[in-house]
């Protein structure tokens, strides 16, 4: 198949553009335009994989462009997407453009042009605080935070073209991604970074809430599944490892993999506010194990202990961690 992959120099879309390349696709990258003519994660990409795939240059806010890039693809991964919640505290109108717009623009063009599959991507966030556990496909949606609202309005969106028009979407939902190139803006990147920076006393917000890690290669793995999936159309399929942890843990078990001991502190701008915090996510990933095969490579404790290892291991190289600004907040 020719596959646009929307979000493609990111963190998650980066690693999917080179799984996407080798299973023998074709593969269109839509990347954000910057004058630097900067592809993102591209730029790093794996050397067996560069040169393979076709770059195009764009902004999903944009309806003329996505049709641009749409134009001969046989499915799109639609991955572009404004993440990070602080952000969305203090800049709410950007998450509406990029998220839900940036959405209508994706489903709208590959409805016109015929496009025969668009797997559009969601988060768990969306649950909000868990109510049960584990969290179902069927839990109800909770918007405790702006992006989380604006995911919402974008699922709920492309689902709505399949309900409407027949428009063959898929929403996939993963649960927390980590892995190499991941912003440290997440929690994993800004512990492991600042104990390679020497920091021994290391700044975090809320450390009780509990998340459910996947890593990076079997998020990817999902998505690769789903692509080729007969009989997902209008289905919401969660991904997650099972796997349910706090953050204060993660912490430890960093620190444990790092072999440095800890004190971990509160830095107050870290900290949602009260009501907006997820308190606790963890995941019922029967559906995507039926419709999928898809089972996690990282699942369970011991699966995230090899999972932060490997991504402990990318981070202390020098060439990668002198990326990141260890001692700076990242909104």
């Amino acid at each position: 198949m020719k596959v646009l992959i929307t979000g493609a120099d990111g963190f998650i879309g980066s690693h999917l553009t080179e799984a996407v390349v080798r299973a023998g696709h074709e593969v269109r990258a839509f990347v954000l335009y910057n004058s630097f003519n900067s592809w993102g994660w591209l730029d790093h990409c794996d050397t067996e994989v560069s040169g393979k795939f076709e770059v195009f240059a764009g902004d999903v806010r944009d309806p003329h462009g996505v049709r641009a890039a749409l134009q001969g693809c046989d499915a799109v991964l639609h991955l572009a997407a404004l993440i990070a919640i602080p952000y969305s505290y203090h800049s709410p109108d950007t998450y509406v453009d990029t998220n839900i717009k940036g959405t209508l623009n994706v489903v709208q063009a590959a409805r016109d042009l015929g496009v025969g599959h668009v797997v559009h991507t969601s988060t768990s966030e969306v649950y909000g605080t868990a109510r049960f556990v584990p969290i179902t496909e069927d839990h109800p949606l909770q918007g405790q935070s702006p992006y989380a609202a604006s995911k919402i309005g974008a699922d709920q969106l492309a689902l709505s073209f399949f309900t409407s028009f027949g428009t063959p979407v898929t929403v996939l939902r993963p649960f927390n991604t980590y892995g190499p190139r991941q912003s440290a803006r997440a929690v994993i990147p800004t512990i492991i970074t600042q104990i390679a920076s020497g920091r021994r006393q290391i700044q975090l917000g809320a450390v009780h809430p509990t998340r459910d890690f996947n890593h990076v290669s079997d998020t990817v793995a999902a998505f690769v599944a789903t692509l080729t999936c007969e009989g997902c159309a209008g289905e919401v399929i969660n991904v997650g490892s099972g796997c349910e942890i706090s953050i204060g843990d993660t912490a430890r078990l960093v620190a444990e993999l790092m072999g440095a001991e800890i004190e971990i502190t509160t830095d107050a701008q870290r900290l949602r506010p009260q009501r907006s915090e997820v308190e606790r996510l963890c995941a019922a990933s029967d559906k995507a194990r039926a419709l999928l095969g898809w089972r996690p490579h990282y699942g369970g404790r011991d699966g995230l202990r090899r999972g932060i290892k490997q991504t402990i291991a990318w981070f202390t190289d020098p060439n990668h961690l002198k990326l990141y600004r260890a001692g700076t907040y990242t909104l």
